[in-house]
């Protein structure tokens, strides 16, 4: 009868609609950026009324809108690449956005060739950020602009192929919404605006910036009024009202550190599964299950520095990571269609005995389906290998989790139904043969892209499968050709959604 159930709640709707994830894929990437989590929202309404006030077309303005939302998508995707450039990834990032210096319109071609590491950075992120909208169901335009996000209208981009009116309008459009939203928090409307003007016909076109700056202040005092004016979901046109099922946001968490492929989605599994031994209704397992894979929302505002580094942790990192459920929560006050499911995802790190955090809450101020998920988040955490730390084996998992339940940090019977649930793990649901793609994958090629989705170089790989790091760079080649990608991190969620990994 159990197997029965699972395979019911197997099958449950999990989808959201567009609307609410693209607001969790802005705020992942606000915090991604070290930038308040309005940030993307503020950018976006001020988009469409730079677009609007340019007479665009409606079908334009709405692209300048989604892009401004999903400019920063792609930031977990090339996190630990940003770490190897810069140690700290949100700061560092932070600070480039918040950066005056001037920009002139390049007269002459680029003299000093754009460094590899910089270029694969941009690569990485502009392929995931287009790669999100095409599986979003957005427009055309959307995904061009998100493809095309850090060139300039001078040539002097990055990478530096596309200039003038070879690049979308709403790349621009963005642009300068974000240089208004940034500068303006910072320094003053003044200073924003002699900022932008000083970046005319080198970032954006000039235009842009003379029809919109006399009507600039109008707009911020229109943005801060309460309510904010662009938050109603009755307002959104018919494309963010379509469904989308939740593992893109989980997976898109998961893309910032590469030991953490699929962690989001194991959470969610183990905790549904263990909700249903632990006899709560549907409704509550099918929260479990949405809590779980939207748990890891706050790990984004923690660089990867931290996440790598072994323990024990200084204090403060340690009081970054404390604040990770934080911002989970922060997630449920602006997120109407998952605010249920992100309070029970911010009690993933609390525990009954009052050490957890960062509520510290004990005892029964814990809910239900907050210390499952909890629960849950520990097993896969200790059966996940760690830059520093081989995974737990299961057997020292058990002992672990049994450990946590004498020590009351766990119920005794929530670590009762989890551990059942662990040690006999319903079967995971078939992957469609349309979701695959018309090229198929060889198991040969699947074993490497598991491999690669983790972050293991080609040597790793070749190691871990017994063959020549020659022929692991040809089955890189093909799956990355079947796939339609040109990177890691595009091959790990393209596989991901695709149930592949």
């Amino acid at each position: 009868m159990l197997g029965f159930c699972l395979s019911h709640f197997m099958s449950d709707d999990t989808t959201i609609a567009v609307f609410d994830a693209v607001r969790a894929l802005a705020f992942i990437g606000d915090l991604s950026m070290g930038q308040p989590t309005d940030h993307s929202l503020r950018t976006a309404y001020l988009a469409g009324l730079i677009a609007t006030q340019v007479r665009c077309d409606p079908s334009q303005v709405e692209a300048a809108r989604h892009v401004a939302l999903l400019r920063w998508s792609g930031c977990t995707a090339n996190a630990q690449e940003f770490a190897d450039f810069m140690e700290d990834d949100v700061q560092g990032r932070s600070a480039l956005l918040a950066s005056q210096k001037p920009r002139r319109a390049q007269q002459q071609p680029r003299s000093v060739p754009i460094p590899d590491g910089l270029l694969a950075m941009a690569n990485i992120h502009c392929e995931i950020a287009g790669d999100i909208a095409s599986t979003l169901g957005l427009s055309a335009d959307t995904e061009a602009a998100l493809r095309t996000i850090f060139e300039t209208y001078d040539g002097g981009g990055v990478p530096g192929l596309l200039q003038g009116n070879d690049v979308p309008l709403a790349t621009y459009v963005v642009a300068l919404a974000s240089d208004i939203e940034i500068f303006s928090r910072l320094y003053g409307l003044d200073e924003a605006l002699a900022l932008a003007r000083g970046r005319a016909d080198s970032v954006y076109p000039g235009f842009l910036v003379e029809a919109s700056a006399p009507r600039v202040s109008t707009w911020m005092k229109a943005m801060d009024s309460a309510p904010p004016p662009w938050t109603d979901v009755a307002d959104q046109p018919v494309s963010m009202l379509r469904r989308v099922g939740l593992e893109l946001v989980g997976d898109v968490i998961d893309l910032k550190l590469p030991w953490m492929t699929g962690y989001s989605r194991r959470v969610a599994q183990l905790a549904r599964d263990c909700s249903v031994r632990a006899g709560l209704d549907e409704v509550s397992c099918h929260r479990t299950y949405k809590a779980g894979l939207i748990h890891g929302i706050g790990r984004a505002s923690v660089p990867n520095a931290i996440w790598n580094a072994p323990e024990p942790l200084p204090a403060s990192s340690l009081e970054r990571l404390r604040l990770v459920p934080y911002w989970t929560s922060r997630a449920a006050g602006q997120i109407d269609g998952l605010a249920l499911e992100a309070e029970i995802a911010s009690f993933a790190f609390e525990r009954r005995d009052g050490s957890g955090h960062f509520r510290g809450r004990s005892g029964a101020a814990m809910p239900q389906e907050g210390q499952i998920v909890a629960a849950a988040e520990l097993w896969v955490s200790l059966r996940t290998r760690r830059p520093w730390r081989a995974a737990f084996t299961e057997a020292e998992a058990l002992e672990r989790m049994k450990e946590e339940a004498e020590a009351g940090r766990f119920d005794q019977e929530v670590v009762a139904a989890l551990l059942a649930s662990a040690l006999s793990p319903a079967p995971a649901k078939p992957v469609a043969a349309a979701a695959r793609g018309e090229q198929s994958l060889s198991e040969r090629e699947l074993e490497v892209l598991r491999c690669i989705s983790r972050g293991d170089n080609t040597k790793q790989v070749a190691r871990a499968l017994g063959i020549s790091p020659r022929t692991v760079r040809t089955h890189v080649e093909r799956l990355f050709l079947k796939l339609e990608c040109s990177t890691r991190a595009a091959a790990t969620l393209k596989a991901a959604t695709r149930g592949l990994i």
